[in-house]
């Protein structure tokens, strides 16, 4: 028997075939995937040493139904190959290229937002950092005890953590009982803007009506930068005295903040200075298209809030 981290595996009565317990792998202690494993039953939630006996199988989440083996190893008992079974020299499922799932994805960004090494949140989730890993690298289905534990160490919701809420907008959860709504100091502002991401630009379009455009920004040497079209919304800024705003809603603990930057926009012209902003950009404008016209808003004022629950 051999197993990879992820792996159910399933205890069953031999003469009827009724599963009477089964468990994630979330241990392993041999590097070939043999027994002992740690495993996580979902029946209690509680994590122990198993030696597996002849009525356990292994069950890989990405292949077969539960009964089947895992990986490029022969199985426990041989068995005819399914009709739709891939030919003898297709490579075994182990070797082919992986591929990170959503929510391995989600919880890496949300691990990476939080400034959280990969082993404290394991430590937080009670979980190994050797399976969490596996869990941000693969395509793997997580029990949903996994995921409310990995919510509550980062912060966040289990909706979250599998895409449920992208749809939806922040600030549909319940206020605070007791709020506490408070004005950010200026070295807090500048310090939360600087994280960059998307903000919105406030502006008085062509026809004279007013706008307000998501933009993918930077800040460099304390000015907010970011790329647009010519002859595009945000390019209408230039010349202008215009608001930009970022903000943050934690939709689980009903907390947030923001941050409101007013300033004239200016276009980058100068060669090296457009060249030093293209290479440094963490990310190219989400919109698309070709997007060269570099827009820069040097902030005369900065202004922000935060809503925090009241000290009692």
């Amino acid at each position: 028997m051999r197993a990879h981290l992820g792996d159910h595996l399933v205890i069953e009565s031999p003469a009827t075939g009724a599963t009477r317990r089964d468990g994630e792998i979330v241990g392993l202690h041999h590097e070939d995937g043999t027994p002992p494993y740690d495993v996580r039953w979902s029946d209690t939630d509680e994590v122990t040493l198993v030696f597996p006996g002849p009525d356990a199988h292994v069950h890989h989440i990405e292949h077969g139904p539960p009964g089947t083996t895992h990986g490029a190893h022969p199985p426990d008992t041989a068995a005819a190959p399914p009709p739709d079974a891939p030919p003898p020299d297709a490579p075994p499922p182990a070797a082919r290229t992986p591929h990170r799932g959503d929510i391995g994805r989600r919880v890496a960004v949300e691990r990476h937002r939080q400034r959280l090494s990969r082993e404290e949140t394991a430590r937080r989730a009670r979980m190994s950092s050797e399976y969490l890993a596996y869990l941000e690298e693969q395509p793997a289905d997580p029990t949903v005890a996994t995921l409310i534990r990995l919510a509550d160490a980062l912060g966040t919701t289990v909706t979250a953590l599998r895409g449920g809420d992208a749809d939806l907008p922040p600030g549909q959860g319940r206020a605070l009982l007791r709020p506490r709504l408070w004005d950010l100091s200026a070295g807090e502002c500048r310090t939360l803007l600087a994280t960059h991401g998307v903000g919105r630009i406030a502006v008085s379009a062509s026809d004279g009506r007013p706008a307000v455009v998501p933009v993918n920004y930077e800040v460099v040497d304390d000015a907010i930068v970011f790329r647009t079209a010519p002859g595009s919304v945000p390019a209408t800024a230039v010349g202008h005295e215009v608001a930009f705003e970022v903000d943050h809603v934690d939709e689980a603990l009903s907390r947030g903040w923001s941050v409101l930057a007013v300033g004239t926009a200016s276009v980058v012209t100068e060669p090296d200075a457009v060249r030093t902003l293209t290479r440094r950009a963490h990310t190219t404008p989400w919109a698309g298209g070709e997007r060269d016209l570099w827009v820069s808003i040097r902030p005369t004022s900065l202004t922000g809030r935060r809503i925090t629950p009241a000290e009692r």
